[in-house]
């Protein structure tokens, strides 16, 4: 597929995404959003895909927000409607995908970048990063998750003061709030997530998403977590992979597990 706003490259079991609008730092706009659901789907629909790397174009920016200009007169309606579609087509889209995905935030993450890095199953951050949710800024709130995302990751007084002073971390600080799980200097960012890329295509891609979706239950309203899992551990003993994996540890080998 074609896209004007982004790439997409496969090679050896993972897709890496790439916002490709440097000259606005990669700012979101809804043509970006909806080429990102359209690779983001692609991908997870392509049986040879085990990992989704998702980056921004250049050295400065992951996302450095979204595109202002395209909501800055909207009414009521138009505000809620815009929050409502982004979340359904792009954060929480990517948030439940059955493949893993991995933010490789390299640069500023602001706003709706930042919105989008949180969505994502864990992050990676260049020692240049920086990161914030500077919307009350503009007289409005994070609309795409970032209030609900950012507790659960960093708790609930150190979001609190991220969101209202509207003010940005830096890759460290970001680091000691368990933010990102990783910082490392630009040229080892890639590099770092496709090693642990690597990692995850060792492992059950069947498993890998009943994980997934055990894990985001306990962050949903009026979901018991507990029973998900009980629910994803069990549906596990009926596949191939778990007859693979259960007999290549008794038999002392490596596992070789059929895939998506």
């Amino acid at each position: 597929m074609a896209y004007e706003n982004i790439l997409s490259d496969y090679q050896n079991g993972i897709t890496t995404i790439t916002i490709n609008r440097p000259k606005k730092l990669n700012a979101l706009n809804k043509a970006t959003i909806q080429e990102l659901h359209d690779a983001f789907d692609a991908a997870n629909k392509d049986v040879d895909t085990k990992v989704i790397i998702i980056t921004g174009s250049g050295e400065k920016a992951f996302v450095a927000g979204a595109d202002i200009s395209e909501f800055a007169d909207f009414s009521v309606e138009e505000g809620g409607q815009l929050a409502v579609q982004g979340q359904a087509l792009l954060f929480d889209f990517v948030e439940n995908l059955d493949t893993p995905v991995i933010a490789a935030v390299n640069g500023f993450a602001l706003g709706g970048g930042l919105e989008l890095a949180m969505s994502c199953h864990f992050r990676i951050a260049s020692a240049n990063a920086r990161m914030g949710l500077p919307e009350t800024s503009l007289g409005v709130i994070p609309g795409y998750g970032g209030t609900q995302r950012l507790p659960q990751l960093v708790g609930k007084g150190r979001a609190m003061e991220m969101i209202m002073t509207a003010g940005m971390i830096d890759a460290n600080q970001a680091l000691s709030y368990g933010l990102v799980n990783h910082v490392v200097e630009q040229a080892e960012l890639l590099p770092l997530c496709e090693k642990i890329a690597g990692k995850i295509m060792r492992n059950s891609s069947v498993a890998i998403a009943e994980a997934i979706r055990s894990v985001n239950a306990s962050y949903k309203d009026g979901i018991n977590g507990f029973a998900i899992e009980i629910e994803s551990f069990g549906n596990c003993f009926g596949t191939e992979d778990f007859a693979e994996g259960t007999s290549a540890f008794l038999e002392k080998r490596k596992a070789d597990f059929p895939g998506k």
